[in-house]
Parts: C-alpha cells; sequence; structure tokens
C-alpha cells in the first residue's frame, strides 16, 4: 500500500506541485504519519502544514494567471519532482522505505506532470477555455490529496 500512495502523491505534486507537501505536512502534524526522528521531521512541525498550506493556496490562484509558465519548463518540473520525491519518502519512512518512497513519488511527479498537462489541454479544448479545466485540475489534486492522507491514517 505504501508503495500505492507514494506513487499517488507524486502524482498530486505533478499536478500541483505544493498540494502534495501541504497534505503531507498536515498528516505528520496531526500523528498520522509519524516522522519524529527522521529527516522530513520539519513537515511535522508545529508551523510547517500553514506555511505550506499557503503556498499551495497561493499556487491554486497563480496557476489561473496567463502569465504562469508551463509546468514542463525546467524550473516547474524540477519543483514537481523535488516534491513529489520528498512527499513519497516521508510516506516510505514509517515502513523503513523511504528510498523505494522517494523513487515512487519521482516517478509519479513525471506521471502527473506530464499526463496533467494533456488532461488539462485535452479539457481545456473541450471547454473551449482553460478555466474550467484548471478548477477541475485542482478538485482533482485536491480531493487526490485528501484521499491519500485519509488512506495513511
Amino acid at each position: 500500500m505504501i508503495y500505492i500512495l507514494a506513487l499517488s502523491i507524486g502524482v498530486i505534486a505533478g499536478l500541483r506541485a505544493m498540494m502534495a507537501p501541504a497534505a503531507i505536512s498536515w498528516a505528520a502534524c496531526c500523528a498520522l504519519l509519524p516522522l519524529g526522528g527522521s529527516w522530513l521531521a520539519f513537515l511535522g512541525y508545529r508551523f510547517t502544514p500553514w506555511v505550506l498550506t499557503i503556498a499551495a493556496l497561493g499556487e491554486l490562484v497563480t496557476d489561473q494567471l496567463p502569465s504562469t509558465p508551463s509546468r514542463k519548463v525546467p524550473p516547474q518540473f524540477g519543483a514537481r519532482l523535488v516534491s513529489g520525491g520528498l512527499c513519497g519518502a516521508a510516506l516510505g519512512i514509517p515502513a523503513g522505505q523511504w528510498i523505494a518512497g522517494l523513487v515512487l513519488g519521482l516517478v509519479g511527479a513525471v506521471i502527473g506532470t506530464l499526463g496533467g498537462a494533456a488532461a488539462r489541454g485535452a479539457l481545456a479544448r473541450a471547454f473551449g477555455s482553460d478555466r474550467p479545466a484548471a478548477f477541475i485540475e485542482d478538485a482533482v489534486a485536491i480531493a487526490g490529496a485528501y484521499a491519500i492522507v485519509r488512506l495513511v491514517a
């Protein structure tokens, strides 16, 4: 199950780079994901989920702007890889499988980034506008992150 969750949180990171760490941080802070004493323990610190939630909300807003660069350009793609890898590793830590979690989080981030861009493009063409496609992608990222955290519990 940890492997599926690590791959899935990577996909969420590929859709919205900050949504995955915000969700994982809340899970760690609420003691649903034991990260204490690990190299990712900072995700469970008292203020970390708040900071990451603000970043995730900011990303939801900036994603709607026409000036926002493609998620496939190197800085945005790299941020999604880092996010997916770290979140996948965090899910693997309690089982001693952080390396497998990291790798699966990276793979999931690639899937989410490229697959999300393709799906959003197809939806935007179908709707004749990018905005409804973006909102659908936001909803999928939020619901997916929530479902993953619930399964961790």
